[in-house]
């Protein structure tokens, strides 16, 4: 079990929790974020769904990208409010139902096995959702698909190319679109441009917060881009950075904490 916590009283934690997801037909682990002063207050929190990249762990975010301490110390300093943050596990998913139904899964037992055991905002203007490249595509897509569901998303380099994956893209090698070798039709039935119009038809704003390294090893510079552009031209609220950096955790790590105060900016705050 991962257990990390600051120093001092009723500090912040982050801990492991199982349960059994019947989507899945299989247990499902998630870590948990707990702001300081959750275990003795009354209070229900906004909420975090933060996603890890390919074939990453629920670990990367605190281990990695170094989440509790850019956490405790954005509330700490009011930038955002107290909230909890999930960070699931997904393997090479790409939070589709193609490999396992990882989708239905999310909003079907995932969700409502957080806000039984967790004191968490159950509207959407108390819920969030982000993640880095997988799991920015994992994002960008239920926000676009869902977006009743979220109030604001960040999209860290997000994995979402158009119209496909570049030869070196793990998109083309994990038998997610595909298999056993990978369908550029399948890819294009998941990808933004098919979500699209159901989503204009909706009418429902859902700022975006959308980065990559100006040295990204798969050009995601030039795909985020893209779908700024494509945000921006449709009048939906967003924020665009380009920054110094790879396809790699020192640029995660280090823009976490900015796409943070841009989603949390119209969240519901703690409340009884």
């Amino acid at each position: 079990m991962l257990l990390l916590a600051s120093a001092g009283a009723q500090a912040s934690s982050i801990t492991n929790v199982e349960f059994q997801s019947p989507a899945l037909g299989r247990a499902w682990n998630y870590n948990v974020y707990l702001p300081t002063g959750y275990e003795t207050s009354s209070l229900r929190y906004p909420v975090l769904y933060l996603l890890h990249g390919n074939d990453g762990h629920r670990n990367d975010w605190p281990v990695k990208g170094r989440i509790q301490a850019t956490a405790d110390a954005l509330i700490a300093s009011g930038d955002i409010p107290p909230a909890i943050i999930i960070m699931p596990d997904a393997g090479t998913t790409w939070f589709v139902d193609l490999k396992e139904k990882v989708e239905t899964a999310f909003f079907a037992d995932l969700i409502p096995q957080v806000q039984k055991r967790f004191r968490t905002l159950t509207g959407r203007d108390g819920r969030l959702v982000g993640g880095l490249s997988m799991g920015g595509y994992g994002a960008m897509r239920f926000a676009l698909k869902y977006p009743e569901k979220f109030q604001a998303a960040a999209l860290l380099s997000p994995a979402i190319y158009n119209p496909e994956p570049p030869a070196t893209s793990s998109a083309r090698f994990v038998k997610v679109f595909g298999s056993p070798d990978f369908d550029p039709a399948i890819w294009k039935a998941h990808n933004y441009p098919a979500l699209w119009d159901e989503f204009l038809k909706k009418n429902i704003k859902v700022p975006m917060y959308i980065n990559s390294g100006d040295d990204d090893d798969f050009m995601i510079e030039s795909e985020a881009t893209q779908f700024y552009a494509l945000l921006r031209k449709n009048k939906q609220p967003a924020e665009l950075r380009i920054v110094n950096g790879a396809h790699a955790w020192p640029v995660w790590e280090s823009t976490i904490g900015d796409a943070l105060k841009y989603i949390f900016q119209t969240v519901r705050r703690p409340e009884q």
